[in-house]
């Protein structure tokens, strides 16, 4: 689609559907958490830690020898994940296992892969 294609010509505005969507919009507290969750899947490192979550619970050692990354860095991003809510953990012992926090997180990672998918067949 061409630039032309995607640009309104018209100063037209559509009364009944512009009432329609803002009465259908949500509000701006839950659009903003919305926005916040996204912004955690904006790093690749989260996202490959997500990845490997998915179908495992893994320590921070197992994590970084995966991903190749230090300690240190794995257990920062691993810090920002937990405090989203996207990852939980459980002690055993000294040693710290993580795994995904529910079955949501999985959700929003395959669909992404699947919409990724689409795009690259068109």
């Amino acid at each position: 689609m061409g630039n032309s294609e995607s640009v309104c010509d018209c100063e037209i505005i559509h009364q009944e559907k512009v009432e329609q969507a803002k009465q259908t919009m949500l509000d701006e507290g839950l659009l903003l958490t919305v926005a916040d969750l996204f912004k955690i899947f904006s790093d690749s490192t989260r996202v490959k830690i997500i990845s490997v979550l998915e179908k495992n619970e893994l320590c921070v050692c197992d994590i970084a020898n995966i991903l190749n990354m230090t300690k240190s860095a794995v257990s920062h991003q691993l810090k920002n994940l937990r405090e989203t809510n996207l990852i939980k953990s459980r002690r055993l012992g000294k040693e710290v296992w993580y795994s995904l926090a529910d079955e949501h997180i999985k959700k929003i990672l395959d669909i992404a892969l699947e919409h990724i998918g689409e795009i690259e067949h068109d």
